[in-house]
């Protein structure tokens, strides 16, 4: 690089890394790239590990980005069901977790204390089944699940670029990236590292506070060129059968389980078209009086993919590593996540057919 060639990840008013205050001007502050500036020895030329990382990604034919700036929101539940379900459709899927201080994916794909083994190849995913493989930094470092991963912006990057360049995926139809909360060192280096993104699914819940944290996630999409597939709001209202409910009465300080009594005086009182055993409840828990996620995205010009319950089953689904598609039990959550996967599958058909030229319109699996 020459003075006046600022990297892609850099600050804002960066002053180059050649110049006689690369690394040490306030405008330095938390660059990924501020420690290597600062010694002098920031590299000429373009980055190596681009091409170590376009060659190995060149196997991988679809990629999505899984974003929320706001945590809590659900992302990586949402990541996660979204792997089991393409590897269902019989894809062959890879899930890279690239939260490195609070890894979720080896809980919720069931993988908790595997590690990586290392091949002539690279190293090698852990997998879930035959068609779903997932990296995370719990599996490099298994030994410290529950020690605190204090790591500067330098440090993940360069794990990352490890991710990307190092792991063997071999030929894969989708690769689905999972992304701590914010905007930070994570977010700078995937998108300025891998080439060819298909587009992000950026994850929120109704509320303004939520919401005004996501907003500054559609905009990080459109500054670094990457298309917003869509917003899912997660967490749109409990839902849950009227079965599953415990019913208590307050006295005072304390509570009495009042579910048996209730329960039959509803059976007794109900009409009898109404089965009970098909009732359910729903509950507004978050705020959507603005408008929910669906007015954000009518604000800000992004397509809204649908809605996605508070399900008490599919949190379990998760606690426990499994898919919410396996049997019936996720009976609310399923098919409006099903429905949310197929629009993206769609659409990122349809632009891969208008990439390539083709007029043959796709099906959705």
């Amino acid at each position: 690089m020459d003075k006046g060639e600022i990297p892609e990840d850099a600050n804002e008013h960066c002053p180059g890394p050649q110049a006689e205050t690369a690394g040490k001007s306030e405008s330095c502050a938390g660059c990924p790239n501020q420690q290597v500036c600062a010694s002098g020895t920031a590299p000429k030329g373009p980055d190596p590990d681009l091409v170590a990382i376009s060659e190995r990604m060149a196997t991988v034919k679809h990629k999505i980005l899984v974003l929320s700036c706001k945590g809590g929101v659900g992302k990586s539940t949402f990541s996660a069901q979204l792997s089991f379900a393409l590897a269902g459709m019989d894809h062959q899927v890879g899930l890279m977790d690239l939260d490195i201080c609070g890894p979720s994916m080896p809980k919720m794909l069931g993988l908790e204390g595997q590690g990586i083994h290392k091949s002539n190849f690279g190293w090698q995913p852990v997998y879930v089944g035959d068609n779903l493989g997932v990296m995370s930094i719990s599996f490099v470092y298994p030994e410290s699940a529950d020690e605190p991963a204090i790591w500067s912006g330098p440090r993940k990057t360069d794990l990352i670029k490890r991710f990307l360049k190092d792991v063997y995926w071999s030929d894969i139809d989708y690769l689905v990236v999972d992304t701590p909360p914010g905007t930070s060192d994570e977010h700078i280096t995937i998108s300025s590292c891998l080439a060819g993104i298909d587009g992000a699914i950026i994850v929120t819940t109704p509320q303004e506070v939520a919401m005004a944290d996501v907003r500054k996630g559609v905009n990080f999409c459109k500054r670094k060129g990457i298309d917003v597939l869509g917003v899912v709001e997660n967490m749109s209202g409990l839902v849950q059968p009227l079965s599953d409910f415990k019913f208590t009465k307050q006295l005072g300080s304390s509570a009495v389980d009042v579910t048996e009594d209730m329960i039959s005086c509803l059976r007794e009182n109900a009409p009898p078209e109404i089965f009970l055993d098909d009732v359910f409840v729903w509950s507004q828990v978050f705020d959507g009086s603005g408008g929910g996620a669906e007015r954000m995205c009518e604000e800000m010009g992004v397509p809204f993919l649908g809605k996605v319950p508070l399900d008490p089953q599919l949190c379990r689904a998760a606690e426990r590593g499994k898919s919410c598609f396996e049997g019936n039990k996720c009976s609310v959550s399923a098919p409006a996540l099903k429905s949310i996967i197929e629009k993206v599958i769609a659409s990122i058909n349809i632009k891969e057919d208008l990439s390539t030229g083709g007029g043959e319109k796709k099906e959705t699996p």
